[in-house]
């Protein structure tokens, strides 16, 4: 408790150690500490226990530990401050941990990079780690950042929040700098248009096709269509255009793939035994389909046509980055772009009919991913996650081509690097149920 009073009272920075950064085992000194380390929390009311355990460690012997100390509005834990910072050069915090009671890890844990100016005052946002993999009983979390305008220092947190009965050891840690990542760019090209008086499916696809080729650009490497690509302006039922995936339309899109060496996403109708999903299809350079997502939130209009929900929101790896689907009306729901996020998808591609726009824009910003429309009563764009169109197609029979870079961070002045926020401060762990009494109020 010296060194937590000594150090909400203490304005300056003690600078605690030098670049690179490595430990592993820890021994408590005179006070309670190891070397360079000191206890933090906003309140001494609300302080957890933090002490050395001898007993759980992942390499040398002891682990810095945090006890909740049954108190719920326990926040605070161990920092380190580390010198030789310079701004704009990019650095890796890799610490690992486990626990014990109940945790709920983005919420209750925060592995954090916290920078500071030569002065002490705080340089920029903090950077948060919430990339989190098991490795043999242990749970690492990983996160690389750029060093803000005037930081010359950083400090290590590891914390705990809001959580009475846990216990967490923290150990193996190690801060370096890196190499900045390269630009990732992906060119994207999706497609406007809408057939009409077509007599079949396979006429609406070959039409598809020929503006594919037609106005699709060398070198890219998403082409995106619309929703129901079998269906728009034939005058057929679900039912009547309702195929198998692999099947004819995809065979076909699958030969665009590979002449334009690129992948292909589309949306038809699939059949499999009784169920006839609304799906998109994700087909790759070589043209075998990788990947099918069968559209969750159906309208009534579609049940009423016989249309199956889907039950899952799957991301799929590419040769560029991860990719989520949605289709037109899970744009109206927070959580079809919100489960693509958190499961890793960067680009969601998005096959849609018609739908608000507000709301497109509402997804790109809240999940700070890409999005990519193909529609034909809602826009044809390329969007990045500020929610700013990089290229829209207006007309009939265009593309709008975009390359996005998948590595740039959108960060804001005040809040710092949304997607980490995001991860960590999501509250997942709160359950909400309907309301059981269906009548309107007053009623």
């Amino acid at each position: 408790m010296r060194s937590l009073v000594l150090l909400l009272c203490t304005a300056g920075v003690v600078l605690a150690g030098s670049l690179p950064f490595r430990q592993s085992g820890f021994n408590a000194g005179p006070d309670g500490t190891p070397e360079g380390w000191t206890a933090w929390s906003p309140r001494a009311e609300i302080a957890p226990r933090t002490f050395v355990d001898a007993v759980h460690s992942r390499g040398q012997q002891g682990s810095l530990a945090i006890s909740g100390n049954s108190n719920p509005a326990v926040f605070g834990g161990w920092q380190y401050t580390v010198s030789g910072v310079q701004p704009g050069k990019w650095y890796r915090l890799v610490t690992h941990y486990r626990t014990e009671g109940q945790i709920y890890q983005p919420l209750h844990l925060w592995a954090r990079l916290d920078w500071t100016a030569a002065d002490g005052r705080r340089a920029g946002q903090p950077e948060y780690g919430y990339a989190t993999t098991p490795v043999e009983g242990w749970n690492r979390i990983t996160t690389q950042a750029p060093a803000p305008e005037k930081a010359a220092a950083v400090k290590v947190q590891l914390f705990l929040l809001n959580s009475a009965q846990a216990t967490v050891w923290w150990d193996d840690i190690s801060l370096e700098e890196v190499p900045a990542p390269p630009p990732r760019n992906v060119t994207v090209a999706s497609i406007n248009f809408r057939p009409s008086g077509s007599k079949s499916a396979a006429e609406n696809v070959r039409r598809f096709v020929e503006v594919v080729d037609k106005t699709v650009p060398a070198k890219v490497d998403v082409i995106l269509l619309p929703e129901g690509i079998t269906i728009v302006g034939t005058g057929k039922t679900y039912v009547d255009v309702a195929e198998p995936v692999p099947g004819p339309t995809t065979e076909k899109l699958s030969e665009a793939a590979r002449r334009h060496n690129a992948y292909v996403a589309a949306g038809i109708y699939e059949r499999e035994g009784s169920a006839v999903y609304n799906t998109a299809v994700l087909i790759d350079r070589t043209g075998k389909v990788v990947g099918r997502y069968r559209k969750v939130y159906i309208p009534r209009e579609e049940l009423e046509g016989g249309i199956t929900p889907g039950l899952d929101y799957p991301v799929f790896e590419t040769d560029f980055g991860r990719v989520g689907m949605m289709i037109c009306w899970d744009l109206q729901f927070a959580d079809p772009s919100r489960a693509l996020a958190l499961r890793g998808a960067e680009l969601l591609l998005l096959p849609i009919w018609g739908g608000d726009e507000t709301l497109g824009k509402g997804r790109a910003i809240e999940n700070r991913v890409f999005i990519a429309s193909s529609g034909y009563d809602y826009p044809t764009y390329v969007m990045d996650p500020a929610g700013e169109r990089l290229s829209v197609a207006s007309q009939n029979g265009a593309a709008a081509v975009a390359t996005i870079d998948l590595n740039r961070r959108y960060v804001e002045k005040w809040l710092g690097d949304m997607r980490g926020r995001f991860m960590n401060e999501l509250r997942l762990d709160l359950t909400v149920e309907r309301n059981r009494v269906y009548t309107t109020p007053g009623n």
